[in-house]
């Protein structure tokens, strides 16, 4: 399947989406918060989820709750192949094959699996793990931790003033010592969408492995990973309407088949004795002990209804509603966007002069508006940037366009209040 060189799938989008319809379906939505309609934009922190993918859940502990690959008996075939069909439905999803996709709790388990067993053993002293500036938390401290066990050290490529990553500056960075370079496919705190193919392609060249955090990509846009030449793809589920402790890492089947377990457990194995262990073939062998598997299942209906909606779809949902929500930020004085890079996610992080961002968000929250405030698990970006906290509103394709003109008029009301 070709892709464009970010490994977005190219589509057709159908402007003829009922997306008033598209948002009844998420029963949270309909509630008040204060007495107020709910306004729900903090979209990258957690998603909402669709009436499917909560009956589906529901479904599964009412009529067919049983272990997994334990059991001849029917209710442990229907759990196995409900927790097998999703995770064939995510590779289908993402244009992998379903035995090179690990099931795990989310990204930073990825992360954290990819730091321990496969970058530790072959680590040694003077080894370079290059990171970008834009970083979450969880794309760094795995890193670290490994990093001071074998004596390598971590490098730092930074930004463009606007948040953009230049390849120019990352092929500069890529110098003999870099064993891998791990980094964001869209930043949670800028919105920046990297180039991902072009990065891959240069650390191939230059034999060093690549792992992307793809938690703010998929939930948004078409992702194609086997067009973007990457080693390890780490994604979450709780982002893209499924379940919370649910997510995957995509790792080639060369890789799988060289890293050894870093837990030990049932199902990871294929015959244990006191004298040792033989393990199971990937991704299995990195599944220990009973998964969640009911949070799968939902899983699986979330990427069912992604699939049935579009994701091209989606995408074009949440740039025209971006389009909509920066234009109106921008005509408050004193308000300022960080990261304005061409073709940003739908994610604005802002400062407002004369007010904190703990203190917008309070009194934003009175009025029934949910954003985030913080530092976003992104201490050295906004260290970077030279702020102690940000407010960040984060659209998904079930916000609307009214949404954007109250949020925008209750943003100015609570800075009246805080001037």
């Amino acid at each position: 399947m070709n892709a464009p060189a970010d490994g977005l799938r190219s589509a057709t989008v159908d402007p003829a989406v009922d997306w008033d319809a598209v948002r009844a379906e998420f029963p949270l939505l309909a509630r008040e918060v204060h007495g107020k309609p709910l306004l729900y934009f903090d979209s990258a922190n957690t998603g909402q989820k669709p009436a499917v993918v909560i009956d589906a859940v529901n479904d599964f502990y009412r009529h067919h709750n049983a272990n997994v690959s334990r059991a001849v008996h029917q209710l442990g075939s229907e759990a196995t192949d409900a927790y097998e069909g999703a995770r064939r439905a995510l590779a289908r999803f993402v244009n992998v094959r379903h035995d090179e996709l690990v099931l795990c709790s989310g990204t930073t388990f990825a992360l954290n699996l990819v730091a321990w067993s496969w970058a530790l053993p072959r680590l040694s002293a003077g080894d370079v793990i290059l990171l970008t500036r834009m970083e979450h938390h969880a794309n760094i401290v795995p890193w670290q931790l490994v990093a001071a066990r074998a004596g390598a050290t971590i490098r730092v490529v930074d930004l463009a003033p606007d948040g953009s990553l230049d390849i120019d500056t990352v092929r500069a960075a890529m110098t003999t010592e870099v064993r891998l370079f791990t980094f964001t496919h869209v930043s949670n705190v800028l919105g920046t969408v990297t180039p991902v193919r072009a990065l891959c392609r240069e650390a191939r060249r230059r034999g060093i492995t690549t792992v992307v955090d793809g938690s703010q990509a998929l939930p948004h846009r078409p992702v194609d990973i086997a067009a973007l030449g990457c080693d390890f793809y780490a994604f979450t589920g709780h982002k893209m309407c499924g379940p919370t402790g649910t997510g995957a890492l995509w790792a080639r089947a060369e890789h799988l088949a060289a890293m050894e377990p870093f837990m030990g457990g049932g199902e990871m194995i294929r015959e244990v004795s006191f004298d040792g262990t033989t393990y199971n073939d990937g991704p299995y062998r990195f599944e220990a002990g009973t998964p969640n598997i009911a949070g799968f299942v939902g899983l699986g209906a979330a990427v069912g209804y992604l699939e049935a909606l579009g994701m091209a779809r989606v995408e074009a949902r949440e740039q025209a509603l971006l389009a909509h929500l920066t234009e109106e930020l921008q005509s408050i004085e004193g308000l300022r966007i960080l990261g304005t890079a061409p073709g940003k996610a739908a994610v604005v992080s802002f400062l407002v002069d004369g007010a904190h961002a703990h203190d917008l968000a309070t009194l934003l929250d009175l009025e029934g508006i949910a954003i985030r405030s913080g530092q976003h698990c992104a201490h050295p970006l906004l260290a970077w940037l030279g702020v102690a906290a940000t407010c960040r509103a984060s659209l998904a394709f079930y916000n609307t366009h009214e949404e954007v003109e109250r949020f925008v008029a209750a943003l100015r009301k609570v800075r009246m209040l805080l001037a």
